[in-house]
């Protein structure tokens, strides 16, 4: 009998097999391949001023140097508000908008697939719509409104415009969809309630996609200088991001704000490199579950 590198219904093989080795030959090039972005980022920050500028661009560092970072973090010392306040402002609108965004995001995504009520269908049809709308399309609207609500200046600025994900209720709402509608009528049997049932029964079997909306949160938002440029003027309310985008630039010397922009980029990177790889296993169930029935 043939040994089969995928034993039972588990997505990764439980031991290895050289049946697996013709997956490996393609995998690993490909993987190399997708991780040269990363081998840049990283190597590009170390690089001193001559190899930034070098005709023809040299892919790796020759000559690894912390001096980008001692001028970034020179330049955040000789400004005015504390370089930990810029880190304070940007954990508070994340930690604030992943959570409450996924919530709301899981609540309508149960409500649209396994309640019934009018006009269920036509909001669906809404959110999908959403999607096809690019966050500069809706700028002007969505800054008289948070004028018009007093929340100028505020961390309410930061945090409402964005709990909003139309990507993350879509993927959601697909995900309950394939629970069976047998586990709720049976909690509604024993005496549960919609969010005892929402809570108990299909929280659990949907937590992979939860991490992965939680992911798309976080990059969304970690990433953000939208609300910091156009809804923000106080300095002290402004996020990392945002810091991190302007002090190269606003450091007076172009040279030396290219390397500088180089060791912001890393340092903004890392912190979602970090969350994808805490939850990459649920992002995996995420996918290798997407498709089932």
């Amino acid at each position: 009998m043939q040994i089969l590198s995928y034993q039972g219904t588990k997505v990764n093989p439980t031991k290895f097999h050289k049946s697996q080795l013709k997956f490996y030959a393609i995998l690993i090039p490909l993987a190399f391949f997708m991780m040269l972005p990363i081998i840049f980022i990283i190597s590009h920050a170390f690089k001193p001023i001559d190899e930034l500028f070098a005709f023809p661009p040299r892919f790796l560092v020759q000559k690894p140097t912390f001096d980008n970072f001692r001028d970034l973090f020179f330049t955040t010392s000789t400004s005015g508000i504390p370089f930990s306040r810029f880190i304070f402002n940007s954990l508070l609108v994340t930690i604030s908008v992943m959570f409450f965004s996924v919530f709301i995001s899981a609540l309508a995504a149960y409500a649209m697939a396994k309640m019934k009520f009018k006009l269920r269908k036509v909001l669906f049809e809404v959110n999908t719509l959403a999607l096809m709308f690019v966050p500069i399309a809706v700028q002007i609207p969505r800054y008289l409104v948070v004028d018009q609500t007093g929340m100028l200046d505020t961390y309410f600025a930061h945090i409402l415009p964005l709990l909003a994900m139309p990507i993350g209720l879509f993927l959601l709402k697909q995900f309950i969809d394939q629970v069976p509608e047998e586990l709720k009528e049976a909690a509604i049997i024993d005496g549960a309630s919609e969010f005892t049932v929402f809570r108990k029964v299909i929280v659990p079997v949907i937590m992979p996609a939860l991490a992965t909306v939680a992911i798309l949160a976080f990059q969304a938002v970690w990433n953000n200088v939208e609300t910091s440029n156009y809804y923000v003027n106080d300095e002290s309310l402004k996020t990392l991001s945002f810091f991190m985008s302007s002090v190269a630039s606003g450091s007076g010397n172009t040279i030396a704000g290219q390397g500088m922009s180089a060791a912001a980029s890393l340092l903004m990177f890392v912190p979602n490199l970090v969350i994808f790889i805490l939850l990459q296993s649920k992002v995996m169930n995420t996918m290798a579950h997407s498709g089932l029935k």
